[in-house]
């Protein structure tokens, strides 16, 4: 394992080739195949129902874990993640929002969400999950900073107006409670709720008010890559034998305070990106200046010669 990770004496760059093969922002549900293992191993998953689909990649992973069918749920897919889907037999395209189409699905196994992450949709998919689909494991991301208690409304949002509070085109930091352009932004492809917490705010707000109506339900979270949350019944695990293996994860401080640097490091770099844009601004529009002055002292020049011209002609 120590080489694995770290290389060796005669191959020093392993760690450096794995670290560059990884996603740069960390935010990949791939990141997480050693969860999606732990419960394969314990539940007879063969049915998936995937809601948010990134590349592709991740719902390849379901079908080599054992899935026989995987539903890719995913309104405007891109053409990555058509070709994907069409490369393998196990994995079927659904173009349709998820709240709607869970019905028309099959019960799945195991539902992995990860498309909206904002109160209204979320809530509304796990209402549907935990009281038509008892026996199933569900895997959630985003349930901590920063959408754990701050909705994020992808644009055009098709919500009501009454599902959605007051946005904004800011986004969060880490370093100050406020919202900031040099956040994490959406650059036109999302806004943000413009206050964080409160009620009907937050993708943990949700799972919460959700499991405050089905207390038979038993909740475990990763804090890690934004957080990751696991669903089932506290009965389809009689023996404890899932918690006991998810607990070094869901428990480990370790992981918690190696998120919490990440997310400062990740937003100190996006403050140094806003920072860096607005500074090179600052130099093109001090370069136009200069340009506009040097063309008129050229205007000026140009004049006074002509005049001198004349002057030294009469």
């Amino acid at each position: 394992m120590t080489e694995a990770m770290a290389g060796s004496r005669e191959d020093p760059h392993a760690q450096a080739r794995s670290a560059r093969s990884a996603p740069v922002l960390l935010h990949s549900m791939s990141i997480f195949r050693e969860i999606f293992e732990i419960v394969f191993a314990r539940r007879g998953i063969r049915t998936v129902v995937e809601i948010g689909v990134e590349s592709g990649q991740v719902s390849g992973i379901y079908a080599e874990l054992g899935a026989s069918d995987v539903y890719c749920v995913d309104p405007e897919p891109t053409e990555r993640v058509r070709s994907a889907v069409e490369a393998n037999d196990a994995l079927h395209l659904v173009t349709e929002p998820s709240p709607e189409v869970l019905p028309r699905l099959p019960v799945a196994d195991l539902y992995v969400l990860d498309g909206d992450h904002n109160y209204a949709v979320v809530r509304r998919e796990v209402a549907w999950i935990l009281e038509h689909a008892p026996d199933a494991v569900v895997a959630m991301h985003d349930l901590l900073w920063p959408w754990g208690r701050r909705d994020l409304y992808y644009e055009p949002s098709p919500l009501k107006a009454g599902d959605r509070h007051p946005i904004s085109e800011d986004g969060p930091t880490v370093w100050h409670d406020e919202l900031t352009p040099a956040g994490f932004v959406g650059l036109g492809a999302f806004t943000v709720a413009r206050h964080a917490g409160g009620e009907r705010n937050g993708v943990l707000t949700a799972v919460e008010d959700a499991l405050a109506e089905h207390p038979e339900w038993r909740f475990e979270l990763v804090p890690a890559v934004f957080g990751m949350g696991i669903l089932y019944r506290a009965e389809t695990d009689p023996d404890e034998a899932l918690q006991r293996a998810l607990r070094p994860y869901t428990t480990s401080n370790l992981l918690a305070a190696m998120e919490n640097n990440r997310i400062a490091l990740y937003t100190r770099v996006l403050q140094m990106q806003f920072e860096a844009a607005a500074q090179a601004d600052d130099r093109d529009r001090l370069a136009d200046t200069v340009a506009a002055q040097r063309h008129e002292i050229d205007r000026l020049t140009a004049e006074l010669h002509r005049a001198w011209a004349v002057l030294r002609s009469g």
